[in-house]
C-alpha cells in the first residue's frame, strides 16, 4: 500500500523581514519543511563567498537552520550567466537547493532588472532558469518563484511554459500580477491553468491567513503545495496548525502568553547576530504583523514603541516593570 505524503509547507522569503533569526525561531515549530533565504542580488559578478555565508548564515551548519530544516538561497538577477556562477557557488558553498526571484514586486529592484520585471519576458525567464539548472549538479533542486505576471496576466502561460522547458525542480507561484502588489484577493485559480502547460510541482503562495485560507488555497489552485509568508508572521504557528489538520488531529493555537515567550526569545536571538543599538527595531516590526492575530500586540507596541535599550524592551516584554502591565 502506497502513503501519499503529507503537503509540504514552505517557509516564503520576506525581505527585511525573515532573516536568518526569523528563521530560527519559526523552524522551531513543527509544520515547516523548507525555508528560503531573503534575495541575494547579482547583477556583473561571481560574489565573494562571505556575500552568501552572510544572507545564508545556515551554510555553516549544512544549510539547515538548528531544527533541522533545509535553507535554500534566494539569487535575484538578469542576466543568465551571472545567475547561473552564482547559483553554482552558492551549491558548491552548501546550500541544499537554489531558488531564483521573479516575483519580487519592488520598484527599485525593478528598476534594476531584478524581480518581478523579467516578467514582461517569458523568453529572458526562460534563459535564466535554463541557465541556472545547466550550472547545477543534477542532484540539487532548483525552485522557481513568480507572479501571475507583471502588468496582468496575458502571459502567464508562455511564463510557465518557458520554465517548464527549463527542467527545474519545482514551479512556486504567488496567486497575483506585480500590479497587483499585495491587495487582497489573490487569484489561487489562476495557478491552475499552469497544469495545461507543466507537470512539474506548483506550489500555491498568497494570501494564505489561516487553515481554512491554506484548505481554499489548494481547492482552487489544484496542488497541495503551500509556501506561506505573512500569515505565519502573524500566526507563527500556522505551519503546525495547517499540518495538523492534514493528519486530522487537534493542536491548540498558541496563547498570548507563549507569544511574549516568543518575542523574549527573539530579542535575544537578535542581540547574539546584531549590534544592540538595532535590536529592538525586528520585535517592533514583528508586533505589526502579531497585532492582526493578536490584538494585545498593538497595546504592548503602544508601551515599547519609544523603547531604544533592549534590557528596557526586555523588561517590557517580560512585564518586569510597572508600564508593561499595559500590553498583559
Amino acid at each position: 500500500m502506497t502513503v501519499e505524503p503529507l503537503p509540504r509547507i514552505l517557509l516564503a522569503p520576506m525581505e527585511g523581514v525573515i532573516d536568518h533569526t526569523m528563521r530560527e525561531l519559526l523552524t522551531r515549530f513543527d509544520g515547516v519543511d523548507r525555508c528560503v533565504t531573503e534575495f541575494m542580488r547579482v547583477s556583473h559578478e561571481l560574489l565573494p563567498a562571505r556575500v552568501f555565508h552572510r544572507i545564508c548564515p545556515e551554510l555553516a551548519q549544512g544549510g539547515r537552520t538548528s531544527s533541522g530544516v533545509p535553507v535554500y538561497l534566494q539569487i535575484l538577477g538578469g542576466d543568465p550567466t551571472v545567475v547561473a556562477e552564482n547559483a553554482a557557488r552558492g551549491a558548491e558553498l552548501g546550500a541544499p537547493g537554489i531558488d531564483l526571484n521573479f516575483g519580487c514586486p519592488a520598484k527599485t529592484v525593478n528598476r534594476s532588472d531584478g524581480g518581478s520585471i523579467i516578467l514582461r519576458e517569458p523568453q529572458r525567464v526562460h534563459a535564466i532558469v535554463a541557465a541556472a539548472r545547466r550550472a547545477l549538479p543534477i542532484s540539487v533542486p532548483l525552485s522557481v518563484k513568480i507572479r501571475l505576471g507583471f502588468e496582468d496576466r496575458d502571459k502567464f502561460l508562455d511564463i510557465v511554459s518557458g520554465i517548464d522547458a527549463a527542467n527545474p525542480s519545482e514551479l512556486v507561484i504567488h496567486a497575483r500580477t506585480r500590479a497587483d502588489g499585495y491587495r487582497p484577493p489573490a487569484y489561487w485559480d489562476q495557478i491552475a491553468l499552469a497544469r495545461s502547460v507543466t507537470d512539474i510541482p506548483l506550489v500555491a503562495n498568497g494570501e494564505i491567513w489561516g487553515v481554512g485560507d491554506a484548505q481554499l488555497a489548494r481547492e482552487k489552485s489544484g496542488t497541495r503545495d503551500l509556501m506561506l509568508g505573512r500569515g505565519v508572521l502573524c500566526r507563527p504557528d500556522l505551519p503546525r496548525l495547517v499540518r495538523a489538520a492534514d493528519l486530522g488531529i487537534e493542536q491548540n493555537a498558541l496563547s498570548w502568553d507563549d507569544i511574549r515567550g516568543l518575542l523574549l526569545t527573539y530579542l535575544a536571538v537578535t542581540l547574539d547576530t546584531y549590534d544592540a543599538r538595532y535590536a529592538v527595531n525586528p520585535i517592533k516590526q514583528w508586533l505589526g504583523y502579531l497585532r492582526h492575530y493578536y490584538p494585545q500586540a498593538a497595546a504592548m507596541f503602544a508601551v515599547i514603541k519609544r523603547i531604544l535599550d533592549p534590557e528596557q524592551l526586555r523588561q517590557a516584554i517580560a512585564g518586569d516593570d510597572n508600564t508593561a502591565s499595559i500590553a498583559a
